[in-house]
């Protein structure tokens, strides 16, 4: 009940502040000044006594508060390394700010051929946005997520170059991509601490929340000659109730991944991510004992 009537005062804070701004034509450093402000009502965690001892075999670890960004754990979380299909958080976000759900993608031969986790589409298959999206989230399928670039910029050649300018302007100084997907490659990278802040932005945008929490569903061409079954990769939906999302990542040089999105009893949401882990699921459950157990909010 106090988060729900915290959350409708924000709205109306953040709705005045949008028509003052605008109105007034203020300066970006004006708009800051008046958002903080909103922001810093959001409750921020803070470190209870006697912190416990965390000890994991993930390479790269990060552990920030959803509302406020706060980062609440960290380890390697500067160090570039590949993410795998994580990468498909930015494309993924990218399709939803600038594409119509209803739009439909006709399927290349390109996109259909993608090797790796895919939902086996038809060349010249026509299918919505929205339902190349929920393949893209829920099964990570590469060829779904071809087939939204291709459909977003012309070309997947082009879209990459988006991606990278997306990540510029979201301050995401140590990432680079060169596809998609996330196949490997020299030139496409992140760091946990970067993917912490995307997948913050992502996780508040509201189709993917509703599909990264789903487990199965079945999407179908626009004729619905060709169905499509789509399983989820996140072994923890269902299981642990904590977990609400979002992206796993695999591939030989990054190994195993996986960002979560999680929420306690009290309503509290964190951002996890592991890189490279031994048991990205086990180890996922282990950081979120520790962070709600040694954090209050």
């Amino acid at each position: 009940m106090v988060l729900t009537l915290l959350n409708l005062y924000i709205s109306s804070l953040l709705h005045t502040a949008s028509a003052n701004v605008f109105a007034a034509q203020e300066t970006p450093q004006t708009i800051n000044e008046e958002y903080s402000s909103i922001i810093n009502i959001l409750p921020e965690p803070y470190q209870k006594e006697n912190l416990t001892p965390l000890e994991l075999g993930a390479k790269a670890i990060v552990v920030m508060d959803l509302n406020t960004g706060k980062i609440l754990y960290e380890k390697n979380a500067d160090e570039r390394r590949p993410i795998g299909s994580i990468t498909k958080l930015m494309t993924d976000s990218i399709i939803l700010d600038e594409n119509s759900l209803n739009g439909i993608a006709i399927v290349s031969d390109r996109a259909a051929k993608t090797d790796g986790s895919k939902i086996w589409l038809y060349p010249g298959e026509k299918i919505t946005v929205a339902n190349l999206l929920y393949a893209s989230i829920i099964h990570s399928a590469n060829d779904a997520t071809y087939a939204l670039a291709e459909h977003n910029a012309g070309s997947s050649e082009k879209f990459i170059e988006k991606m990278n300018r997306k990540a510029e302007m979201l301050g995401l100084k140590s990432t680079k991509f060169s596809n998609p997907v996330g196949f490997d490659d020299e030139n496409n990278y992140s760091t946990a601490k970067d993917i912490a802040i995307l997948a913050r932005i992502a996780y508040k945008k509201p189709f993917i929340r509703q599909a990264a929490s789903t487990s199965k569903m079945e999407v179908s061409s626009i004729d619905n000659k060709i169905k499509h079954k789509l399983e989820s990769t996140n072994n923890l939906l269902g299981k642990d109730k904590r977990i609400k999302g979002l992206k796993t990542g695999h591939t030989m040089e990054a190994g195993f991944s996986f960002v979560s999105a999680a929420e306690n009893a009290y309503g509290n949401d964190i951002i996890t991510v592991v890189l490279d882990s031994p048991d990205r699921f086990k180890e996922t459950q282990i950081l979120l004992d520790w962070t709600f157990n040694n954090f209050t909010w």
